[in-house]
């Protein structure tokens, strides 16, 4: 079986109150993955701006930007630039009053390949993103990119086995999954690294992908996010691991693995759609 190769970067990152500072800095760190031979780059959620859903706030609707806009304009000439994939979370403002939390994906010649608007909002103690988001209206994309084919999930949609099953079955290879996660204000003991890290190693085994999931770091108002980004591949073996600051991961994925795994783990063959109605109901 032939090898199709490539390289995998996620850029994880602290953020802090001045978003050009932000952007100037992921743009240099997008730079050093490209010289390090990174093919497809993906950046953490809401990438230039912190994490302001811990309160309810109409001053951080500021931070919503239309598309396009200079901030993703300047990424997507960096993508073509340095001949790179790259996958760009934003907070979205479609019109006045209406706001998406957003990924877009350009190819390696700078070509804007889509959005992707994410569609499970959370809301819990300092996660009150249904005060500022919209839930996603354009389904589950899949983006088929130089370096193969995408299919992006954005935080809390990294939790759902369904949003992982329904890109895989639509032909995605790669699922990415640009996040902010760290402390629970209501359990201040609760460490969640490892029960995220468990679910989404589950959707690699289960639907025989590969993932990638990048978190932010530091410390934000009254929280803190612990990094902890991994990319895995299609048994859910962890390649590439971060700590808890700023770090670029790199993990080099053969594509055709996925067939072989597939070959061996017949889940895709074994479906019982016909018994599946059940998960068409609240309850």
């Amino acid at each position: 079986m032939l090898k199709k190769e490539m390289k995998l970067a996620l850029i994880q990152s602290a953020c802090g109150p001045d978003v050009q500072e932000n952007e100037d800095r992921t743009l240099e760190q997008i730079e050093i993955a490209a010289a390090q031979g990174a093919n497809i780059v993906c950046l953490q959620e809401l990438f230039n701006a912190i994490y302001f859903c811990q309160y309810v706030d109409v001053r951080s609707y500021k931070y919503a930007q239309t598309f396009p806009n200079s901030s993703t304009d300047k990424l997507q000439m960096a993508a073509k630039r340095l001949g790179i994939v790259l996958v760009v979370p934003f907070f979205e403002e479609a019109l006045p009053g209406v706001y998406f939390n957003s990924a877009v994906v350009y190819d390696s010649d700078g070509t804007y390949l889509g959005k992707y608007r994410k569609n499970h909002i959370p809301e819990g103690p300092q996660y009150l993103e249904k005060y500022y988001f919209t839930p996603g209206d354009l389904g589950y994309p899949i983006f088929n990119t130089r370096f193969g084919v995408i299919g992006v999930g954005i935080c809390w949609d990294q939790w759902f086995p369904e949003v992982a099953r329904i890109l895989a079955l639509q032909g995605a290879e790669i699922l990415l999954y640009p996040t902010a996660i760290g402390s629970e204000p209501d359990r201040p003991d609760f460490d969640s690294s490892e029960p995220w890290r468990t679910i989404i190693r589950s959707h690699a085994i289960a639907n025989n992908v590969f993932v990638g999931a990048v978190n932010r770091t530091g410390i934000e108002t009254d929280m803190s996010f612990y990094g902890k980004s991994f990319i895995a591949n299609p048994f859910g073996d962890i390649l590439a691991s971060a700590g808890g600051h700023d770090e670029i991961i790199m993990a080099n994925c053969d594509l055709s693995e996925i067939r072989a795994s597939r070959e061996l783990l017949q889940f895709f063959r074994d479906r019982r759609i016909d018994t599946y109605q059940p998960l068409l109901k609240r309850i």
